[in-house]
């Protein structure tokens, strides 16, 4: 289900993307188990992260990774931004539909990013690789975009389901209609893996807030340089 390139070891040693699909899903507009879910995770952000400085709030681990990884792009880590946004301004965790909600609540809690999609859309081995600016793709928005040069991504037999620093593809996307799901977590090096496992495992466990009949498909990880 996972093929690392050549290239995406040379180029990231020490990086980690975490994959893990699932089956025997549902994915209504709400949950309201989840809902409480998140409800609480806002809570404790605010209590815990609220008090915090800018610079303290920079500092978390892992957001020092990611930072690095997407200053080379230009770019700040909109996670890191997601987080200041719910921790110290108050704002709620994006309620989209159950399932990317599961996701997004499990991103905010550990800060690892996570593209999700729906599994039964995926044609064939998902590849781990690295951008040349080639490789264009529609954003479910209906934006045209490219991976970034030197950025990593994930693809399947017709073309890029999502990059770090770009995003996720219109192609493959969770809908409505989606009862299988296929979470890619990207990590760069100074993530340590057991970071991502961990998130892999809350993954798993948000889901089965959503469909308790859910169960794990196949889950891989892979490490850079190895």
């Amino acid at each position: 289900m996972l093929d690392a390139t050549p290239a995406w070891h040379a180029a990231y040693p020490g990086a980690t993307v975490g994959l893990l699909a699932m089956r025997g899903l549902a994915n209504p507009d709400r949950a309201p188990a989840l809902d409480a879910v998140a409800d609480a995770l806002e809570r404790e952000l605010r209590d815990r992260l609220g008090p915090i400085d800018r610079e303290g709030l920079a500092a978390l681990p892992p957001l020092p990774a990611y930072a690095a990884h997407y200053k080379r792009f230009g770019q700040r880590y909109h996670v890191a931004l997601q987080l200041a946004s719910v921790a110290q301004k108050g704002k709620p965790i994006p309620r989209v539909s159950a399932l990317v909600t599961a996701m997004f609540v499990a991103e905010l809690r550990n800060l690892v990013l996570t593209a999700g999609h729906d599994l039964d859309a995926v044609s064939g081995v998902v590849r781990l690789d690295v951008g040349t600016g080639a490789e264009h793709y529609a954003t479910p928005a209906g934006a045209e975009t490219a991976v970034k040069a030197g950025d990593m991504y994930a693809s399947d037999d017709r073309g890029v389901l999502s990059a770090v620093v770009t995003g996720p593809a219109a192609a493959a996307r969770i809908t409505a209609t989606t009862t299988a799901v296929l979470f890619v977590a990207y990590a760069p090096a100074g993530v340590p893996v057991e970071a991502v496992n961990a998130h892999l495992d809350e993954l798993a466990a948000n889901v089965g807030v959503v469909a308790p009949a859910a169960a794990v498909a196949a889950r891989r990880v892979a490490v850079g340089g190895g």
